[in-house]
C-alpha cells in the first residue's frame, strides 16, 4: 500500500502533473513527472496519484490494476525528487497485463522519466 503522505488527492494536482509533466508512455502505463523545485517547500514528500479509465474494463478490473499500481510505485518512492508530481495513467491493455509485464512497463517509464533531459528536448 501507498503511504498515506505519498497520495495525491487534488484535482489541481493531478492537472499540473499532466499538463506541465515530462511524459513516457509504454504499452500499459503512461508516466507523468513534475518537479517542483521552486512551489514545493523543502522536504516535502513526493505525490503520486493513478488515474485508471473505464476503457480499462469493468469497476473490479480498474480497482485491480490501481492496487497493483499502488503496490509497483512504493519501491520506486525514494527515486522520486522531494516535493515532485508523479500521475501514473493505465492503458486499456493494463486491464488483461500480467504482473511482471506491468512492472517492466512502470520501470521503464520511470527510467525515461527521471533520466536528465536531453538539450534540445524538454
Amino acid at each position: 500500500m501507498l503511504p498515506s503522505g505519498n497520495r495525491m488527492r487534488r484535482r489541481e494536482d493531478f492537472t499540473l502533473a499532466v499538463r506541465r509533466g515530462r511524459r513516457a508512455g509504454r504499452p500499459t502505463v503512461v508516466v507523468h513527472l513534475l518537479h517542483r523545485d521552486d512551489a514545493a517547500p523543502s522536504g516535502t514528500a513526493p505525490l503520486v496519484g493513478f488515474i485508471v479509465a473505464r476503457t480499462v474494463g469493468n469497476a473490479v478490473v480498474r480497482n485491480r490494476v490501481r492496487r497493483r499500481l499502488r503496490h509497483l510505485v512504493r519501491p520506486h518512492l525514494d527515486r522520486l525528487p522531494q516535493g515532485s508530481l508523479l500521475v501514473v495513467r493505465a492503458n486499456p491493455r493494463a486491464g488483461s497485463a500480467r504482473h511482471d509485464e506491468m512492472a517492466a512497463d512502470l520501470e521503464s517509464a520511470l527510467d525515461r522519466v527521471l533520466r536528465p533531459a536531453s538539450k534540445g528536448r524538454k
